[in-house]
């Protein structure tokens, strides 16, 4: 590949048309690129309400919000507001709609390419590689996904192997995320929070993901028993303020008095306040447990189906391309404690073990409170 080390461009998108958490995982590739092209403009492309963990962004002087499915006068607003504006695009996400919105937006492109979800072997001529090929076309440097052996932020460094005389210069020095700047707490909430605290949040966005009513009860009876109080963090979705509602159902009145449920009434910046101040994070595979690691706090965090060499937390201030083993009941890097169940298919990276959202997962139901409150005691002392 030949480098293009003494490009300049003068305006780069960053599209990220997915997750909230998937928006966050960009910010060590803005961070790179701002220190390769420290005069250029950045703007950055994403769902509305999706984009708040780049709120106070340094690097970021305009953000574009569409919808998750825009009509045809949101669709020709924004061919206008793009057509050829920028000289780069960055494609962090493998969708045609974002290879779509980079072919209309810049003259050049740089983008992620998808993969087998299970990581296997994609047959020549399967709908994939069909996708891939006019992707790879209509890009001057791709990076395939790999879901079990690479990790997210090395991918989307990896776009800016083009720009560089020598690719692993990328990854020899202290690769951090970056948190969107802090927002005050609701007074409510504010006025609850009387001793030290540690944050919970049971909610991933689908079902797999999910740790066992009965194991938050004892974990939290215990952290209450311990001397701390507990905040339940939880997104606006009904589901999560069900599930802490469940939760909270399970507990016995002298623990409940102990523990905050926020009930999805805070913004992302304000959940980034809350979490700087805790003294533990605990939580699943989920954007809130990315958004604790990148806030530099001590983080528990529970993968069952989902390979944490691609999607663990991100330790803040690791060198390297790859933090994580894929397979490893316990295992610390920097701030963050990765547990995992027992089981020798995990990780499967399917939707849990009937490969559908409103699955359980073996794994995450074998994974004992214990196993938790053990980390508990060697973090806290």
């Amino acid at each position: 590949m030949k480098s293009l080390s003494n490009f300049k461009p003068k305006k780069v998108l960053f599209i990220a048309t997915r997750q909230i958490g998937d928006v966050l995982v960009t910010t060590p590739l803005i961070s790179k690129a701002r220190e390769l092209w420290p005069d250029a403009e950045f703007h950055f492309l994403g769902y509305k309400g999706k984009m708040d963990m780049l709120k106070g962004n340094p690097d970021i002087a305009q953000i574009i919000g569409t919808s998750d499915r825009p009509g045809l006068a949101e669709y020709l607003s924004l061919f206008n507001r793009l057509f050829q504006r920028y000289d780069l695009a960055f494609v962090t996400q493998p969708s045609d709609r974002a290879y779509l919105y980079g072919l209309v937006a810049a003259f050049r492109r740089v983008g992620v390419l998808g993969g087998h979800p299970q990581g296997k072997q994609s047959a020549s001529g399967d709908k994939t590689q069909k996708q891939n090929t006019w992707k790879k076309f209509v890009s001057m440097h791709t990076v395939e996904v790999d879901y079990f052996n690479q990790h997210v932020i090395t991918e989307k460094l990896r776009l800016l192997e083009a720009f560089v005389q020598d690719p692993s210069d990328l990854f020899s020095q202290p690769i951090n995320v970056t948190p969107p700047v802090g927002e005050a707490l609701t007074p409510v909430i504010a006025s609850q929070l009387t001793q030290s605290y540690v944050v919970l949040h049971p909610g991933p966005l689908t079902a797999y993901k999910r740790w066992p009513l009965a194991h938050w009860q004892a974990l939290i009876t215990y952290l209450v028993q311990r001397g701390l109080q507990v905040v339940l963090s939880a997104s606006p979705a009904k589901q999560d303020l069900q599930l802490n509602q469940d939760i909270l159902a399970l507990l016995s009145d002298d623990v409940r008095v102990q523990v905050i449920d926020t009930a999805g009434k805070l913004s992302i910046p304000q959940a980034g306040a809350l979490l700087r101040n805790a003294v533990l994070y605990i939580g699943v595979d989920t954007s809130i447990t990315h958004l604790a690691a990148a806030c530099n706090i001590p983080t528990i965090t529970l993968f069952g189906a989902t390979p944490p060499t691609n999607f663990g937390p991100w330790p803040n201030g690791f060198i390297g391309t790859q933090p994580y083993q894929l397979r490893a009941r316990t295992q610390t890097v920097g701030n963050i404690t990765i547990l995992q169940g027992p089981g020798e298919c995990a990780p499967c990276r399917k939707a849990g073990c009937l490969d559908r959202a409103d699955s359980n997962s073996e794994c995450l139901d074998l994974l004992e409170p214990s196993q938790v409150i053990a980390e508990v005691e060697k973090i806290l002392g």
